[in-house]
C-alpha cells in the first residue's frame, strides 16, 4: 500500500481494526485506547472525535496532543520493517501505533507495552 494512501486512510477504519485484533486474544479497547493515547497524548474524548469526524491519519498525528517523548523506544518489525529504520516521521508514527497495538495483541504487559520497565530499571541504575 503506498504511503499517500495511508496517509489518506481514515483513523476511524483503523481504529475498529485494532479493537477487533485485541479482543480476538481476550484484551480490550480500554487496553488499545490506553496505548494510543500514550503515544498520542488524546484523551478518550479526543479519541472519539477522530473517528467521528473521520479525521485521516495525517491529521490524527499533526493534531495529537503531545506525542509521547518515549516513542522513540518502540522498536521491532512490523509489516516487514524495523520501526526504528522508518525516515518518514508520520509512517514512523503510524507503525508506531500498529506495533503498541501488535504488543497489546500479543498479550504483553501493558508496563513493557508503555516502555516503563525500561525508564524504571534505567532510574534504578542511575540511583547511587
Amino acid at each position: 500500500m503506498p504511503a499517500d494512501r495511508i496517509r489518506r486512510m481514515p483513523f476511524a477504519s483503523i481504529y475498529p481494526l485494532y479493537v477487533q485484533k485485541v479482543e480476538r486474544k481476550e484484551r480490550d479497547r480500554a487496553d488499545v485506547d490506553r496505548v494510543v493515547t500514550w503515544l498520542t497524548g488524546y484523551d478518550a474524548a479526543g479519541l472519539e472525535r477522530a473517528v467521528a469526524d473521520e479525521v485521516d491519519l495525517e491529521t490524527f498525528f499533526a493534531e495529537a496532543p503531545a506525542m509521547n517523548p518515549d516513542a522513540v523506544l518502540i522498536t521491532g518489525v512490523v509489516c516487514g520493517v524495523r520501526v526504528e529504520e522508518i525516515d518518514d516521521p508520520l509512517m514512523q508514527q503510524i507503525r508506531w501505533m500498529d506495533k503498541l497495538v501488535d504488543e497489546v495483541a500479543k498479550g504483553k504487559k501493558m508496563s513493557s507495552i508503555l516502555r516503563q520497565a525500561k525508564e524504571a530499571k534505567e532510574a534504578k541504575e542511575s540511583t547511587p
